[in-house]
């Protein structure tokens, strides 16, 4: 659809019919099978929990009756961890937001336009807010997010100074919630339209169904009630869709789904066989005439002297089903490029450098570089967003909050060595090739890097004056 032709859409609502314009702005759109992701993400849904998958066994018992034996069924939720490694790996580390103010003339202004979207980023706990985007993305394949202004009785300050009783917030949209995403895209792929299909319940527990439309004029609220549906439209005074949109083509595990359910299969049937034959047997030839008593030391059995009693060992170790979930597991993180930080697997590594630890975790970071793709984007028209709602709260701001280049930057989460971290920034700032004040912000170990410069000068002078006045012998 155009830009010209939604604007005729909107235009004529209320003389269409509110289903077909509903039609027209779903553009005929596929939804993700939240379903089949559901089953796949709990593990408590998994196939190989389910008696009609993996029925119990019919045996005979020592009646000659049939009889049933529960069999062993194992799941494991390598599915959510894949995804809570995935989303830790890119947004365990705040984002950071880059931005050069060099206008002095505008300086005050830019510095205000930075303190207020860092401040709404802050009040709406974006570092927690960033993992549960990315966490609904890994498992739904898609997410949205709305931000809104939501007028308080009292003004404030907060935004850098402006004074405005206007505090703005956000809330995600996914499916996993009950959510229907309908972004609409024109012929060049920007986005002109986003809806959003849900439910809730009245105060009688009866359910009522809502559509509604973003766009950069208004925001249309379709809400069936008895059913007929209602219009309501609202004007959108940022004159900006307020919606945030990512996607991704399948769900994180998605390549490793058949490996995840062949591992629960496998060792299923393992814990069968080890219930069956994990406790020792004797198998005994000719007649036993007697047995020893429980807890006494000496021969356990009796018997005439054509007969014979041995253990029955287990010659042939199923080292092929060790095998194939050894390599299962390995396929598992591998193809996900999941690191097993378990503790069997990091237990033998003594310490080691920085170094070894960004290669340790470089599939992961390669990982997070793959994402990036998706997520600078997102970030980047959150700012962009942030900054337009800044600017209409303070008209004296727009032109510098449009210009402004403020770049959020993803920083993969690494545990450092700060030993070795604070060895090398001192080398490069003994050698020349670094300032100090760079050496401060990469260390990232105090909140003021300038208070934290002066602090370090000023007892620099203080140890000078002092050896200066001591006395030599």
């Amino acid at each position: 659809m155009t830009t010209k032709e939604l604007a005729t859409l909107i235009g004529s609502l209320n003389e269409l019919d509110p289903t077909a314009v509903m039609e027209k702005l779903k553009a005929k759109r596929t939804l993700p099978d939240i379903s089949k992701y559901r089953k796949q993400y709990d593990v408590h849904l998994h196939e190989t929990l389910e008696p009609a998958k993996r029925p119990d066994k019919k045996i005979k018992n020592n009646d000659n009756q049939d009889d049933w034996v529960k069999v062993n069924r194992l799941a494991f939720p390598m599915q959510k961890l894949i995804v809570k490694r995935a989303l830790s790996f890119l947004f365990g580390s705040p984002v950071k937001l880059l931005c050069e103010i060099e206008d002095e003339t505008k300086q005050l202004n830019e510095k205000k336009v930075l303190d207020s979207v860092d401040q709404i980023l802050f009040d709406n706990k974006s570092n927690s807010f960033n993992r549960k985007i990315a966490r609904e993305t890994f498992r739904s394949t898609e997410v949205a997010e709305c931000w809104f202004a939501v007028s308080k009785d009292e003004k404030h300050e907060d935004y850098g100074g402006i004074s405005t009783n206007f505090r703005l917030r956000v809330m995600a949209f996914n499916p996993w919630d009950g959510n229907e995403l309908y972004p609409l895209f024109d012929e060049t792929g920007d986005m002109i339209a986003f809806s959003r299909a849900f439910t809730r319940d009245d105060d009688e527990g009866k359910k009522l169904e809502f559509f509604e439309t973003y766009t950069e004029k208004s925001t249309i609220l379709f809400s069936k009630k008895e059913s007929v549906w209602q219009i309501t439209t609202t004007p959108n005074i940022l004159e900006k869709i307020p919606v945030i949109y990512a996607k991704q083509d399948e769900v994180e595990w998605s390549d490793v789904q058949w490996s995840i359910e062949r591992l629960e299969y496998l060792l299923s049937n393992f814990a069968d066989t080890n219930d069956y034959h994990a406790a020792p047997k004797i198998f005994v030839t000719g007649k036993i005439l007697g047995f020893s008593k429980k807890g006494e030391s000496g021969t356990i059995l009796e018997g005439d002297k054509e007969s014979k009693a041995q253990y029955l060992s287990w010659d042939h170790a199923p080292e092929s089903i060790k095998l194939e979930i050894e390599t299962l597991l390995r396929f598992i993180y591998s193809f996900t490029q999941t690191p097993d930080i378990s503790f069997e697997a990091v237990k033998g590594l003594s310490e080691i450098s920085g170094e070894a630890l960004k290669m340790l975790f470089l599939d992961a970071h390669l990982k997070v570089l793959e994402k990036r793709e998706i997520f600078d984007e997102y970030l980047q028209r959150r700012v962009n967003l942030i900054k337009t709602f800044v600017g209409t709260l303070d008209v004296k701001l727009k032109p510098v909050a449009s210009k402004l280049r403020i770049v959020p930057e993803i920083q993969p989460f690494i545990i450092n060595n700060i030993k070795d971290l604070i060895e090398m920034l001192s080398t490069a700032v003994q050698s020349g090739i670094m300032s100090r004040k760079q050496a401060v912000t990469l260390l990232n170990m105090v909140d003021d890097v300038d208070a934290e410069i002066e602090q370090i000068e000023k007892e620099e002078k203080e140890r000078n004056t002092s050896d200066i006045l001591q006395p030599v012998f």
